[in-house]
């Protein structure tokens, strides 16, 4: 049975970065309730082969689709990157990623044609970014650059540290070499960071900040869609609920420092109960 408009959105990331992208779910689309989804046993995606990417998101949607949602945001660059369009293929709802949005307004934003782009190995060896810039500006040259420290440090909450500033300084030199005018922030962890990027890229260097882009992007899409939430669906309490694979109380002390919102509870599950092959297949592909 489809969805109603009513439905909660779906939100999944590797951990605790896509919760930027929550955040501006909730500040930009204050009337959608939401369910998020945190792998925080199995990250970072970053250092993983495609395939088990791939396995790790159809087991989190199989998950998400069991909450009845309407339409699913991949609030991760490498689960973007390696799965995306398999989920798309095998789901009757939209699903979008962080990617083709962020490289859609660099596209239209860069002065000179060059554009760098930041993220984690996976994200940069897949091209992912530089293909879809491409969609939309073909005179781009795209630069990629994996920062893979860069998500550690945002975890320890090191966000204004020296440290921190001295390793985005070595990652952006190579671009700096290069005169990109634009800059995609390619991890959902990297928007915590802004601050640091602006400091190091310079004041003439426009970042793009892929959370807020796709947010607006999800907002577009269900308005199309005829999928808007209509009418009063609840306080923000009961609005977004919170699922991890493991770590729930470190999960919700660092999205209590980050989110609008406080988070009273966070719920741990065993995602690995929902192996799938292939998300068209069902309810007989939920392992027993």
């Amino acid at each position: 049975m489809a969805a109603g408009s009513n439905a909660p959105v779906g939100v999944f990331d590797s951990g605790v970065g896509g919760l930027t992208v929550a955040r501006e779910i909730m500040r930009q689309l204050p009337e959608e309730r939401m369910v998020y989804f945190g792998d925080t046993a199995r990250l970072p995606y970053g250092t993983k082969s495609k395939n088990t990417v791939i396995r790790f998101s159809r087991q989190i949607v199989r998950f998400l689709m069991t909450k009845e949602v309407k339409a699913i945001v991949i609030a991760c660059n490498t689960a973007t990157a390696c799965a995306l369009e398999e989920i798309q293929r095998e789901l009757p709802i939209p699903v979008i990623g962080v990617i083709d949005a962020a490289a859609r307004v660099a596209g239209s934003v860069t002065k000179n044609n060059r554009v760098g782009v930041v993220g984690t190995t996976a994200t940069i060896e897949s091209g992912m970014y530089e293909k879809a810039l491409r969609q939309y500006n073909e005179k781009a040259e795209v630069y990629g650059k994996a920062c893979p420290l860069l998500v550690s440090l945002a975890e320890e909450g090191w966000l204004h540290d020296t440290i921190t500033e001295e390793v985005v300084s070595r990652y952006l030199k190579d671009l700096q070499y290069k005169s990109v005018d634009t800059l995609i922030l390619g991890c959902t962890h990297y928007p915590l960071l802004r601050s640091t990027f602006r400091k190091i890229a310079g004041e003439d260097v426009t970042l793009v900040n892929p959370a807020y882009e796709v947010a607006m992007e999800l907002g577009e899409l269900l308005g199309r869609e005829g999928l808007s939430c209509r009418g009063d669906v609840g306080r923000a309490g009961e609005k977004y609920e919170f699922f991890v694979s493991d770590a729930a109380e470190k999960f919700c002390d660092f999205a209590n420092t980050i989110l609008p919102y406080d988070i009273g509870a966070v719920q741990q599950i065993d995602i690995e109960d929902f192996e799938t092959e292939d998300l068209r297949e069902g309810e007989t592909c939920r392992r027993m």
